[in-house]
């Protein structure tokens, strides 16, 4: 499904299904970190099964106060020993499927949130945003 935004920005989340996310021009198939106002980079985290606090410390090492991490087409929870690195520096951290992670992100962008999307695709996923 596609996912518009009033004001369209270069790290608006413009699709997302079927393994596939639209950034802007860019089709992208790998996990993603995608940050209001900097864009999007690739994210070394393959799976939800194999998040380490590496991962999560790349993410409190954005300074956004508030990360959404999307987890694939099941909403999943880290163990709360994972996410240390956001705690610490008093990041919050919301959990959800990859599909409303993508919704949330460009609505939080819209309002002038500074927010991080940590979003992991799974290239069999035919799930679809709406």
């Amino acid at each position: 499904m596609k996912l518009h935004s009033a004001t369209p920005t270069s790290e608006t989340i413009a699709a997302y299904g079927g393994g596939l996310l639209r950034i802007g021009a860019d089709a992208i198939t790998h996990s993603v970190v995608v940050v209001a106002g900097k864009g999007w980079s690739p994210w070394s985290c393959p799976s939800f099964a194999e998040i380490q606090p590496a991962h999560i410390e790349e993410l409190a090492a954005l300074g956004v106060g508030l990360v959404l991490l999307g987890t694939g087409s099941r909403q999943h929870f880290p163990h709360p020993s994972l996410c240390r690195a956001l705690f610490e520096r008093h990041i919050a951290l919301e959990c959800m499927t990859t599909a409303a992670a993508c919704r949330t992100f460009n609505i939080l962008v819209q309002d002038g949130r500074d927010v991080a999307a940590a979003l992991i695709m799974e290239a069999d996923s035919a799930e679809q945003a709406g």
